[in-house]
């Protein structure tokens, strides 16, 4: 598989504190990466790095080859990385619809055409498949206040695909679902980003769904990457068990292998 983001001693300061440190990581096209640490362990400051949102005060991003270290958000995005957030960025009194047909026309319009409707029915089609892929057409003409969180969720990271970007971030894309729906809600989502072979990494807290849906596990601590490899092994490593996830996870583990 073709490596499309690979970051090289990737660091960051606030004055004199170090939120990250030494960040070497290489994603390869399709591959879906979890990742797990604490809260202020340089999780999001890393994506906020590699998506523009922060510029790294030393070290190097590349994207397919090409260095995009410091670049701004919009052009990042232009280049095939998008991201969701924790909590949802969706126009709340629209429908869902007319948020997927925002994304749309924001994606694909470089600059405004007065004389051109900003929305026709391809569009809107386009909109519609958008919704479909990830199961949510159901609620195309709802609110987005009327929704569950889960459908929540869905939407906005449908949003965040409408470019068809190569690389996805998402940051904690189960938060504030039920546990009833997360792993349906992950599960879709995986299987529909799979779909259009999207790159994905996931900042995730819940660690049966790191297991279920991510086969390669980075864990942070305290700014820097004390592990990544394939998932079991990372759960597995004894500083990531006692800096990162403790040992009940471990344990509960072993006692479900042993009545199995």
């Amino acid at each position: 598989m073709t490596t499309i983001l690979e970051t090289k001693n990737l660091e960051r300061t606030f004055g004199a504190v170090v939120a990250a440190s030494d960040i070497n990581i290489t994603i390869k096209e399709g591959e879906i990466l979890g990742v797990i640490g604490s809260n202020g362990a340089g999780k999001t400051t890393f994506v906020n790095m590699v998506t523009g949102y922060l510029t790294p005060s030393s070290g190097q991003i590349l994207y397919r080859g090409q260095d995009i270290t410091g670049k701004p958000t919009r052009e990042i995005t232009k280049l095939g990385i998008c991201r969701s957030f924790q909590i949802p960025q969706l126009f709340l009194e629209l429908s869902v619809i007319d948020n997927a047909l925002i994304a749309l026309t924001i994606a694909k319009q470089t600059r405004p055409v007065l004389l051109r409707p900003a929305i026709d029915e391809k569009l809107r089609a386009e909109a519609m498949e958008v919704l479909a892929r990830f199961g949510i057409e159901q609620w195309a003409e709802q609110e987005i206040t009327t929704l569950p969180q889960g459908v929540r969720k869905l939407v906005d990271i449908a949003m965040a695909t409408v470019s068809k970007p190569d690389l996805l971030f998402l940051d904690e894309p189960t938060s504030g679902v039920s546990a009833d729906e997360k792993m349906e809600i992950m599960r879709v989502l995986i299987d529909a980003l799979k779909s259009t072979n999207t790159a994905v990494l996931f900042i995730e807290h819940d660690m049966e769904i790191v297991e279920t849906f991510s086969p390669r596990v980075a864990a942070f601590y305290e700014g820097t990457i004390l592990a990544d490899g394939p998932t079991a092994e990372v759960l597995a490593n004894d500083k990531v068990r006692e800096y990162v996830i403790g040992g009940e996870f471990h344990r509960k583990a072993t006692s479900e292998e042993a009545v199995s």
